[in-house]
């Protein structure tokens, strides 16, 4: 079973997962993080802040979301 296969448990853990899946589709968010302000409260499931990316970046991503139909388990 793979980090993505499972829900994640903890914010660090969401991140984790997205950012590998991100990579897997080539499209990389330069500020993707836990947001900091939801984080500083302790609560395990902080927000997690997908930041800003270019043009092309977004391209890549709404193409890699269309190739899966968006489907969400």
């Amino acid at each position: 079973m793979t980090m993505g296969d499972r829900p994640a448990r903890t914010a660090q853990e969401a991140l984790d997962q997205l950012r590998e899946a991100l990579r897997e589709a080539g499209i990389g968010l330069p500020s993707l993080r836990i947001d900091p302000v939801s984080a500083a409260q302790g609560h395990p499931f902080a927000l997690i802040d997908l930041g800003r990316c270019n043009l092309g970046v977004a391209s890549q991503l709404a193409a890699a979301l269309r190739r899966t139909g968006g489907d969400a388990e």
